[in-house]
């Protein structure tokens, strides 16, 4: 059963006599989608949800399944992958697009493959990865969908492990994107920090025996303060495109932008837009860490109810310079039923305004809940039964 409890009281804190507008912005990117992952409001869509070529933006997704297989240990970091002399004829040479400079039968780790995939955009080191951890790139393309649908990429398929073109197999939207970059950061946060943000990896030599760096391709680091990820893509069919994320101030926000001309406009065009929001948009104080905002009730527990408190301090996206009249409600499937863990998400608080949608934060439980002992239970089922 849903329950949607009014909380009036939040209402009243962020509400403001003045009705804010939405900061007015617009780019010839043909897609575009910026949310503020602080808060959840979505400050700019423009055909978010059109499927389209990701290109190497579909790396993002074969680093989550490998950075999931790492947390679950099923791999690490430093187990060494061969090389296959067949994947390195297939993706050796300038039809084969960006490599990591791979050789036949070398033995790569793990994690220098990662490097390969996240700051080369290594063709060849994707399928290598593909190949090593799964068996064949057929059968880690199947791991890639299933973790695509865990994290709720509903408009999203993957039919290569490295974005390549495929006659329409492998398709995204800006939105799906932004989701898998969200999951990434919080799912991996270490794992995240450690591959995105580098800015170049050497790998590889030339036919003169020189070492090969390459620099990495995201078009925010170094131009945009806190900017730490995440990945460019580009093919005839899908222009220039980069999905993007970067940190000011507590607020962490995450871009998209494909269809573009060139490489120069994806720079241009994705710093702006970045800076656009953190500039036009400002964070407002509604819930202090560990403050109760309402309580839910509780099936089967040995309390009748539990406190929904604020994990972190709880903010709202609005526009810079004006306040929004908002409201507030919390969400929950209720009554939750027990046993639940002191600081379980067991909640969200939604305040919604007609210029930034619906944004939505975590509440947790303020304290554990166990079972009811038989007795109870008992007393629950009578209670039940007669609707009392």
């Amino acid at each position: 059963m849903n329950r949607l409890l009014a909380i009036s009281p939040i209402a009243l804190v962020i509400a403001a006599p003045a009705a804010a507008q939405r900061p007015p912005f617009d780019t010839p990117a043909p897609v575009a989608f910026l949310e503020d992952l602080s808060s959840g409001a979505v400050l700019y869509a423009k055909d978010a949800d059109r499927r389209m070529p990701p290109a190497s933006m579909a790396k993002m997704m074969t680093t989550y399944v490998i950075f999931d297989m790492i947390r679950k240990g099923e791999v690490k970091l430093d187990q060494k992958i061969t090389v296959r002399p067949e994947t390195w004829r297939k993706w050796h040479g300038p039809q084969a697009g960006s490599t990591m400079f791979l050789s036949p039968n070398e033995q790569v780790s793990i994690e220098n493959l990662l490097y390969g995939v996240v700051v080369l955009s290594g063709n060849d080191a994707c399928v290598v990865l593909a190949e090593g951890v799964a068996g064949t790139e057929e059968a880690f393309v199947n791991l890639m969908n299933q973790r695509a649908r865990s994290i709720g990429l509903t408009n999203s398929n993957f039919g290569n492990s490295n974005g390549w073109p495929d006659e329409g197999r492998t398709y995204v939207t800006a939105r799906d994107l932004a989701k898998l970059a969200k999951a990434t950061i919080e799912d991996f946060p270490q794992l995240y920090k450690k591959f995105y943000s580098r800015r170049d990896f050497t790998w590889g030599q030339t036919m003169g025996g020189n070492a090969i760096t390459q620099a990495n391709r995201d078009p925010l680091l170094g131009r945009v303060d806190g900017a730490d990820g995440l990945k460019t893509g580009h093919t005839e069919e899908a222009g220039y495109g980069f999905t993007g994320s970067a940190e000011q101030n507590g607020r962490r926000l995450v871009m998209v932008m494909a269809g573009l001309n060139s490489s120069g406009q994806r720079v241009s065009e994705s710093v702006r837009f970045m800076e656009w929001g953190f500039r036009a948009w400002k964070a407002k104080p509604v819930v202090k860490k560990g403050k109760r905002v309402e309580t839910a009730d509780v099936q089967l527990g040995d309390a009748a109810t539990v406190g929904l408190v604020a994990p972190r301090d709880l903010n709202v996206t609005v526009p810079s310079g004006s306040s929004a009249a908002m409201t507030a409600k919390v969400v929950y499937q209720g009554p939750v039923k027990a046993p639940i863990k002191q600081g379980q998400h067991i909640a969200d608080l939604v305040i919604s305004s007609a210029d930034t949608g619906e944004q939505r934060m975590p509440l947790v439980a303020e304290t554990a809940v166990e079972e009811a002992g038989f007795f109870g239970r008992v007393w629950a089922g009578l209670m039940g039964l007669f609707g009392a």
